[in-house]
């Protein structure tokens, strides 16, 4: 499995008793979705690998005690602690008309209510207090933050995400001193 057709489902946390339960947290929506889960992959040394789940347990707040076949002691559970977990892009619920996530909107043209056509989403960022949508624009990256009162709707059909930008924020990257300007003046170059 290539880990650009998965998604990160979640990490574990820590491990449970003696017997090779861990904790794991799922960085969902809704984690309830998952709790029938019969395997995930677990990203190890680089690489996904596929564990199966003998038992999982909903405890609070997006938090599962997690039993995988073949992990019976605190030993091999303790090499499992700080590893995220995995699925397919397919296990994505499905959303309606007007949702979308997030990895669908790469490769967007971006189009702001008052500067019109800006340019291609190119990467998201996702941090700890701000989610944000990296643009080429005049062949500068343009750093846009993920809120509903910036990105009014996506459109499917024309790949095209409209925003209402701050007033201001692209001229910030275009201005002399910008953290761009050295990247500008390469190009010109």
């Amino acid at each position: 499995m290539n880990i650009d057709a998965c998604f990160q489902l979640g990490y574990i946390v820590r491990t449970h008793g003696i017997k090779g339960q861990v904790i794991a947290f799922f960085d969902v929506d809704y984690p309830e979705d998952y709790k029938d889960l019969e395997s995930v992959f677990l990203l190890i040394s680089g690489k996904l690998v596929p564990f199966f789940i003998d038992a999982i347990d909903p405890q609070a707040k997006g938090r599962f005690l997690i039993k995988f076949e073949d992990t019976d002691t605190i030993e091999q559970a303790e090499k499992l602690k700080g590893i995220s977990l995995y699925l397919p892009l397919t296990e994505l619920p499905e959303l309606d008309d007007d949702q979308f996530y997030y990895h669908d909107l790469i490769g967007y043209t971006i189009v702001d209510e008052t500067l019109g056509k800006l340019g291609t989403l190119r990467e998201l960022f996702e941090l700890p207090h701000q989610d944000l949508m990296a643009m080429d624009y005049q062949g500068v990256e343009v750093l846009i933050p993920v809120q509903d009162e910036i990105i009014l709707r996506a459109d499917k059909a024309t790949q095209t995400l409209y925003v209402n930008l701050p007033e201001g924020l692209v001229d910030i990257y275009m201005q002399p001193g910008s953290p761009n300007e050295e990247e500008r003046n390469d190009d010109a170059n």
